[in-house]
């Protein structure tokens, strides 16, 4: 296991290099800088714009200013927001607690209800509940994650939807959040989560449905399965301590993959409900020019990215035992 995780370090330390050498050079390539788009800077003569980039370090060389933030990188400075005036690890850590909420709930969302309806399909192919499931989960499948939160947001949203039975921006009530009881000021954040995190997770539930439907349509087909009911075992037990164990293997592979599609998908997300995370803010510093925050974020979600992957590789020597004895 020690080796192991030396190797996921060795690959985590690569990724963030990759990662923040493409963020770096790519969005500085882009045409504008932080003094050309920011409101603050708007009446400002271009006198003062040009000591402002000349202060910063924004004047010199790519290639200077590239090595000096890596050499910033190694001592883990990320340097200074533009737009929020403070350093980026403060603007990032104020924000990732909320996209981690989020992320955490879409993720419960995601597999526990793209197992169970997976699992029934292959339980009962050819049926016309899987012809319809089918159908279900492919439509929500293709559809952008935007147009999903709309459309919540048309039906469920409060002073907006035909529902109106839930807050449709924000992560808490702003003007009554302080005068509620503990209780109450968390019932009022589990509503507001309910939408976003119904729309990230319901688009990966579709997917993952798909995935275990194929791993248990394989799987029941296999010798132990029938050996099982030739044994005379109930098919609940047969379908659940059987088949259903052995095709969750593929499914803790696709958790690992799980994690940079909740991340650009909870971008989008963010987007549509106001949601204060951090994909929200790689948003808005982006039509910031903000290229310290951009940049930081990127970094930021690779680390989880390879996170979420390492956690996947340990589950599955957890569950399968050939993985252990090869390790």
């Amino acid at each position: 296991m020690a080796r192991f995780l030396a190797g996921r370090l060795i690959q985590a330390i690569a990724i963030v290099f990759v990662v923040a050498s493409l963020t770096f050079i790519l969005f500085r390539l882009a045409p504008g800088d932080p003094f050309s788009t920011m409101s603050d800077f708007s009446s400002a003569s271009e006198e003062f714009k040009d000591q402002a980039r000349r202060n910063l370090g924004l004047d010199q060389p790519l290639h200077t200013q590239y090595f000096k933030y890596l050499a910033n990188l190694v001592r883990g400075d990320l340097g200074m927001s533009f737009s929020e005036h403070r350093p980026v690890l403060e603007s990032i850590g104020a924000r990732i607690p909320a996209t981690i909420v989020l992320a955490a709930a879409a993720l419960l969302v995601d597999f526990l209800l793209g197992i169970f309806v997976g699992a029934h399909q292959g339980a009962h192919t050819g049926s016309k509940g899987d012809d319809a499931l089918s159908v279900l989960t492919l439509t929500l499948y293709s559809v952008p994650v935007f147009w999903l939160g709309m459309m919540f947001v048309l039906l469920f949203a409060s002073n907006v939807g035909l529902l109106g039975i839930l807050p449709a921006t924000g992560a808490k009530t702003t003007a009554m959040y302080e005068h509620l009881t503990p209780f109450g000021q968390m019932w009022d954040r589990i509503k507001h989560l309910i939408l976003p995190a119904m729309t990230l997770g319901l688009a990966g539930a579709a997917g993952t449905a798909r995935y275990q439907r194929a791993a248990m349509l394989e799987v029941i087909r296999q010798d132990f399965v029938r050996t099982a009911r030739a044994k005379g075992l109930r098919e609940r037990t047969v379908l659940f301590r059987h088949a259903l164990r052995n095709a969750l293997l593929p499914v803790i592979t696709l958790f690992g993959l799980s994690f940079p599609i909740l991340l650009s998908g909870a971008v989008l997300v963010e987007v549509v409900f106001n949601w204060p995370g951090l994909g929200r803010l790689v948003v808005d510093s982006a039509l910031a020019r903000d290229y310290n925050v951009v940049t930081g974020a990127a970094i930021v979600a690779a680390i989880m990215v390879v996170i979420g992957n390492t956690i996947a590789d340990i589950l599955y020597r957890i569950v399968d035992p050939r993985v252990r004895l090869e390790s």
